[in-house]
C-alpha cells in the first residue's frame, strides 16, 4: 500500500481530509525552512504526550504514550507543516492551556484525566463548529491538528499498528470478501 491510500484511510477514520498531508505525500523536504526556528521542550513533548493519551487512552492497547506520538508530532509540526499552520499549532498548545485554566482552575497538566477528557471533547465541537464555518483562507483550529496528528501518529506506530489494528507482517494471498465479526479491530496497512 502506498501512502496516499494509508492517509486516505486515516481521513476516513478522522472523517475527513487530513492537514499536512501534501507533505506526508511528497515527503518532508530538506530544503524547507519551515522548523528552523521551532525548538521544542522535553516539557512540550510531555505536554503532547498527555494531549495524545487522552484522544487515544491505554487501555488492553497501548495509548498514545507507548508510541510516542509526541515526538511524531514535534517532528511533524517542525519538518512537514507550513508556517501558518506551525503557528497555529503553538498557538494552540497555550489556548489549550489557557482553556484548561478557564475550566479547571488548572493547567492541563495539574488536571485529572476526567477533566481532560470534558476539556478536549469541548475543543473538539468547538473545532468542528469552527470547520463548518471557515473559509478557505483561515488557519485551520488547533485543536484539528493535534488531533490529527495524534491519530495518524499513534496508527502508523508499531504498538497502534500491531496492538489496536489486526496486523500480518507478511500477508498470503489477496482475499477480497472476508466475513466480519462485530467487534474485530481494523487491520493495519
Amino acid at each position: 500500500m502506498n501512502r496516499r491510500d494509508a492517509l486516505s484511510r486515516v481521513a476516513l477514520i478522522m472523517g475527513g481530509t487530513v492537514i499536512g498531508a501534501e507533505a506526508l505525500l511528497s515527503g518532508c523536504k530538506t530544503s524547507t525552512k519551515y522548523g528552523e526556528s521551532l525548538n521544542f521542550t522535553p516539557d512540550d513533548t510531555a505536554y503532547l504526550n498527555e494531549i495524545a493519551e487522552t484522544i487515544i487512552p491505554k487501555t488492553d492497547t497501548p495509548g498514545a504514550k507507548d508510541a510516542k506520538v509526541g515526538e511524531f508530532m514535534e517532528i511533524m509540526v517542525k519538518d512537514c507543516y507550513e508556517e501558518k499552520d506551525q503557528k497555529t499549532f503553538l498557538e494552540g498548545m497555550k489556548k489549550l492551556d489557557e482553556a484548561s485554566n478557564k475550566k479547571n482552575g488548572k493547567s492541563f497538566m495539574e488536571s485529572t484525566p476526567e477533566q481532560r477528557k470534558a476539556l478536549l471533547i469541548d475543543l473538539d465541537k468547538e473545532a468542528k463548529d469552527y470547520a463548518k464555518n471557515k473559509k478557505q483562507d483561515d488557519p485551520n483550529h488547533y485543536f484539528t491538528l493535534m488531533k490529527q496528528l495524534t491519530l495518524t501518529g499513534y496508527f502508523t506506530s508499531e504498538p497502534g499498528a500491531t496492538k489496536a489494528l489486526r496486523y500480518v507482517a507478511v500477508p498470503g494471498r489477496y482475499e477480497g470478501c472476508i466475513p466480519y465479526k462485530k467487534g474485530d479491530k481494523a487491520w493495519a496497512t
